[in-house]
């Protein structure tokens, strides 16, 4: 067996989340990034990580789930692609492009990272 890592970035999705009064009112926009160290055991797509898989979950957490900090959201990503097969660690990267805006600056992002074995949340 061997590992590799994976990148998949630009994982859209909206959701509730924020802390400050109102945020939670509409979706709002988020972008997440997947650094992953995967497992493979040989050149078969069966082998490796499931792309559609790990996009939907992302996308579950953050449609389905609330939190008030980005760096809670990061975590239960992170936690919940580590759980998938063929996943020994993930890091999330959740950007909050409004945060950005309303604060004049580039951009507003939290990381988390979790290893095969954590405890996925919902």
């Amino acid at each position: 067996m061997s590992r590799a890592r994976l990148f998949l970035s630009g994982i859209r999705a909206e959701g509730r989340h924020g802390a400050r009064t109102g945020e939670k009112d509409a979706p709002q926009p988020f972008v997440v990034d997947l650094d992953l160290e995967v497992e493979g055991h040989d050149d078969s797509i069966e082998a490796t990580a499931d792309y559609r898989e790990i996009t939907d979950a992302v996308r579950e957490v953050i449609e389905l789930q609330s939190f008030d900090l980005i760096e809670t959201m990061a975590g239960a990503i992170a936690r919940r692609i580590a759980s998938t097969p063929h996943v020994a660690t993930a890091t999330a990267v959740v950007h909050k492009p409004n945060a950005a805006g309303r604060l004049e600056i580039d951009g507003v992002a939290a990381a988390a990272t979790a290893t095969e074995g954590s405890p996925a949340d919902g």
